[in-house]
């Protein structure tokens, strides 16, 4: 049985990240933070947190802190020195989605 209350009141189309109304250079930010993140989390979990702690130099307290995804203290630095020390080779690709973005500070600088 179906209640109403349990219906999504909201469906995200495209990035949840705009949905919840960050900035779009913001949104951007994290939403490369969060990829990173997922790409080192797939290979970090081969190993055990005592193999971990030997290939990031890290001890265990912050190496529990990546799995767990308590990574809001860490700089894309320091997750990009993680995916290194993983062997993980970081590519980014930077394509222009948002083009209304820049639309709108033109217009706002125009005025």
């Amino acid at each position: 049985m179906t209640s109403e209350n349990t219906k999504p009141t909201h469906i995200t189309r495209e990035n949840v990240l705009d949905d919840l109304g960050f900035a779009p250079e913001l949104a951007a930010a994290l939403k490369f933070k969060a990829d990173l993140y997922q790409a080192i989390l797939k290979y970090a979990r081969r190993y055990s947190q005592k193999q971990l702690q030997a290939i990031l130099g890290e001890p265990q307290p912050r190496v529990s802190e990546l799995l767990n995804g308590k990574i809001a203290n860490k700089s894309v630095d320091k997750l990009l020195y993680y995916a290194g020390r993983l062997g993980i080779e970081a590519k980014a690709r930077f394509p222009q989605t948002n083009k209304q973005v820049v639309r709108r500070e033109l217009s706002v600088a125009a005025r």
